[in-house]
């Protein structure tokens, strides 16, 4: 029998990408598969820019039939108990719980080949199981988050710019920004690029001669357009992804929405220390590419703050081969079980081996 009652807990530690993934989670478990979910976020104020009309001064809200709650406030434990990315329970929630809770820690997507070989295993903590289910690229793996309706409608952002190439743009601080604006600049195409608010954006502004940035700001230089957007909804966002014809995305959320869109793009892993974050670009990019260096560059000269004006040319001179090889590999990776499937189906095959 299917366990009805769900909990999430999500610590927002990347800014968006956590509560990003958590609350398409939550909306997929909830939506597709009647569940009754709650959701714990450690801030509510930053998950107001994913889930615009949360009230962060509530400790308990219902949103799209999801359910809430600050993080640490007081609740009897549900059924299934899903940790995002090891972000630990509450101390007197996870005292609650007991040998028939299902306590999941959904780690961090990775194409790395250990994930198949890890996904599905567990620890024992006193009396608790806590189960490892590790997203991933391959059956053998949790699978990736996707809607059963991810073909969705088109943005309004891009409907003056048709002569234009037209290009998204969300990134880390750290990225090379000046250099590819510099590079979008002086290319030899006309290039409109849409861009979300963010801190990191506003590192570029004073390329334009600004000082800062304003939601609805458009700004020019030489070939280059700057359309600076609020920060989206995922909707919007997501719609914004599939309309363009090049998608700068970063973390994990815009990584996986970005595969979804079928469009070229360029992947920002979020930096982790001795390399790490480089050792997943590779290993992403062998698995996505299949060792077709072409497009492989263009990732690794922007994670590695090395980006130039040849590095743009070339991307260029063969966008149309990165686009075929990008709509393949979406429409194979879209024939696989998605996350939510898989997880609720994992938690109905581990409900057959604890004992009453």
């Amino acid at each position: 029998m299917q366990r009805k009652t769900w909990d999430i807990f999500c610590r927002i530690v990347d800014n968006f990408g956590d509560i990003g993934v958590c609350w398409r989670l939550a909306k997929q478990l909830a939506h597709e598969h009647g569940l009754q979910v709650r959701l714990f976020v450690d801030d509510l104020q930053v998950a107001s820019k994913i889930i615009p009309i949360i009230n962060f001064n509530k400790n308990n809200q219902v949103i799209d039939n999801i359910e809430i709650i600050n993080f640490n406030c007081e609740a009897e434990p549900a059924e299934v108990v899903i940790e995002a990315f090891a972000c630990g329970l509450p101390e007197n929630y996870q005292e609650r719980m007991t040998e028939t809770t299902i306590w999941v820690n959904l780690e961090y997507l990775s194409a790395e080949n250990w994930v198949a070989d890890f996904h599905a295993k567990h620890s024992k903590i006193g009396k608790l199981t806590r189960h490892f289910y590790f997203p991933g690229f391959n059956e053998n793996t949790g699978g990736l988050i996707r809607e059963a309706d991810i073909v969705g409608c088109h943005s309004d952002f891009c409907r003056n710019d048709e002569s234009a190439l037209k290009v998204s743009l969300f990134c880390y601080a750290n990225a090379p920004l000046e250099a590819l604006f510099h590079a979008l600049s002086r290319g030899a195409q006309k290039v409109a690029v849409y861009a979300p608010l963010t801190d990191a954006l506003q590192i570029i502004a004073p390329f334009f001669g600004q000082k800062t940035f304003n939601a609805g700001d458009v700004l020019s230089k030489n070939q280059l357009t700057l359309s600076v957007l609020p920060f989206l909804k995922q909707a919007e966002y997501d719609a914004l992804l599939r309309d363009c014809d090049l998608n700068f995305v970063r973390g994990e959320d815009s990584w996986v929405r970005a595969i979804w869109a079928g469009k070229p793009f360029i992947w920002q892993p979020y930096v982790q220390s001795e390399n790490a974050h480089i050792t997943k670009l590779n290993a992403f990019l062998d698995v996505f590419y299949g060792g077709d260096t072409l497009p492989c560059e263009a990732h690794r000269y922007w994670s590695a703050d090395r980006w130039s004006d040849e590095i743009w040319q070339e991307y260029l001179d063969n966008l149309s081969t990165i686009r075929t090889t990008t709509q393949v590999k979406s429409q194979q990776l879209m024939q696989q079980t998605d996350l939510a499937t898989k997880l609720v189906d994992f938690c109905m095959r581990l409900e057959f081996c604890i004992k009453p």
